[in-house]
């Protein structure tokens, strides 16, 4: 039995396989790699999502000032008045 010696088209061939079987395989390892990274700290990437989250909709004052940034609640002085006059209550009809 004879063997034959392989040309240099199939030798060529086989190494780009090989290329890209081990890119494939670095792919894959990215991938998993990169999810169990996202499995494993799942915790801290939802906790800075949210404090993002509630910076953002918060302007940065946090709580408890709420939107003003002020911890005083309004005293309910004269300035909180109306300045122009209220009008009146109607009148009961007459009869009743």
């Amino acid at each position: 039995m004879m063997t034959r010696k392989p040309t240099n088209s199939k030798i060529m061939c086989q190494k780009i396989i090989n290329v890209l079987a081990v890119a494939s395989a670095a792919v894959s390892v990215a991938v998993v790699g990169s999810g169990l990274y996202v499995y494993v700290n799942r915790d801290s990437i939802i906790d800075g999502i949210k404090s993002q989250a509630l910076e953002a909709v918060l302007g940065g004052s946090g709580l408890p000032g709420g939107m003003g940034g002020t911890d005083a609640l309004p005293l309910g002085t004269n300035e909180l008045a109306p300045s122009t006059p209220q009008a009146a209550l109607p009148e009961a009809p007459v009869g009743l």
